[in-house]
């Protein structure tokens, strides 16, 4: 019987109560809606790639945003061609997007930043002086030209004629096209 009543108060429910830690000071709430300056990707363009600094030339692309996407701005670059915008995952969670790309959806003040230093690249090219002078070519001195006078510039000069000779070529080449177009209907009737 003992091991029943122990067995009965191993199934049967208790009522005890339960108290959970309450919060000592503030908490903090996450709004996810930024402070300052908001811009979106323009929606005409799928996609806008984001840079390491405000060039397309100088600092690597790091990543993209989508069309439409929303983030925060946080200045202009010194050229106002370039924001900097709040973007998560990389170093110092900044990037540059180019200007005409994005609208400003929420206004606020942009100061504007100076660049960041451009990255060093992982070699620098050189060229080997010994495959260059395989290809320079040697130059062997010459004489230097001497002058020659050319000869006298002759100018051809025609004569005019002045004595009418047979017939005249106007008037040949009229009779000729007379008598082929005589031809023409000729042979255009006869096709009848």
């Amino acid at each position: 019987m003992a091991l029943f009543l122990c067995a009965l108060t191993l199934v049967s429910p208790t009522h005890s109560s339960v108290q959970a830690q309450q919060p000592t000071g503030s908490i903090p709430t996450v709004t996810g809606t930024a402070s300052g300056a908001v811009v979106a990707v323009d929606l005409s363009i799928p996609y806008v790639s984001v840079y390491s600094g405000p060039s397309t030339y100088f600092y690597p692309a790091i990543g993209v945003l989508i069309a439409g996407q929303e983030v925060p701005a946080l200045g202009y670059s010194e050229d106002q061609n370039w924001l900097q915008i709040y973007y998560p995952g990389v170093t110092d969670s900044v990037a540059w997007v180019y200007g005409p790309f994005v609208k400003i959806v929420k206004s606020g003040s942009l100061p504007i930043l100076a660049a960041p230093s451009t990255p060093t690249p992982a070699s620098t090219p050189t060229i080997n002086p010994t495959l260059v002078a395989a290809f320079i070519i040697p130059v062997t001195p010459t004489r230097l030209v001497t002058f020659t006078v050319p000869a006298p510039l002759v100018l051809p000069s025609f004569e005019e004629q002045t004595e009418a000779s047979g017939l005249p070529v106007g008037l040949l080449i009229f009779g000729l096209g007379f008598i082929g177009g005589l031809g023409v209907l000729i042979s255009f009737l006869r096709g009848r």
